[in-house]
């Protein structure tokens, strides 16, 4: 039977500047706690669609991972062993500024699925995003697998998630500051 989490996280950044972070891959291994040693291994972008109609080639910012991107990942299951898990992820929805999703096509559970969603909100005079996360995971293993699940998975990731809700803020703010420094005339 799979297990479902669920995160929130307000932002005060706008909303298609959260999306494009979320979007692009190679901001993944920067949210994931150093322990894991998250790197990107491969990956097999497609643009969505309106991407390349609405805003062209952009030198300074990399392509969002639209529907039907694989992105291959590694990281340490085990902090102090050489030894890293594979895990390879499939967009699987995409819809600019509101949420994409992704599966595991490869990896440690039997089945996951991820929902990224956004929405703006006003927060004491402040505009920002909500960012949230839904999660449905199945280690499979029947009553082992469970056991896992209770004694190591859901720990692992309500820590993950505790390190990225610390980390995004200072992650967007630097990023948010090298946006306006790009398109700022001289």
């Amino acid at each position: 039977m799979p297990s479902q989490f669920q995160f929130e996280q307000w932002v005060p950044f706008p909303l298609e500047h959260v999306f494009l972070f979320f979007a692009n891959p190679g901001n993944l291994p920067r949210i994931m706690p150093p322990k894991l040693d998250t790197r990107i291994d491969a990956l097999r972008l497609k643009a969505p669609v309106i991407w390349s109609a609405t805003e062209g080639p952009c030198a300074s910012r990399p392509a969002p991972a639209g529907t039907g991107s694989e992105i291959v990942t590694s990281f340490r299951v085990l902090p102090f062993l050489p030894f890293r898990a594979t895990w390879v992820a499939l967009i699987t929805e995409f819809e600019w500024n509101h949420h994409f999703a992704d599966i595991q096509r490869l990896g440690p559970f039997h089945s996951f699925h991820h929902r990224h969603g956004l929405r703006p909100e006003l927060r004491d005079g402040v505009a920002g995003t909500v960012v949230t996360d839904e999660i449905e995971l199945d280690i499979g293993y029947g009553w082992a697998g469970r056991a896992i699940e209770k004694l190591f998975v859901t720990a692992q990731m309500k820590r993950t998630f505790q390190h990225r809700q610390k980390v995004l803020p200072e992650l967007l703010e630097r990023d948010y500051r090298e946006d306006s420094t790009k398109t700022a005339v001289p």
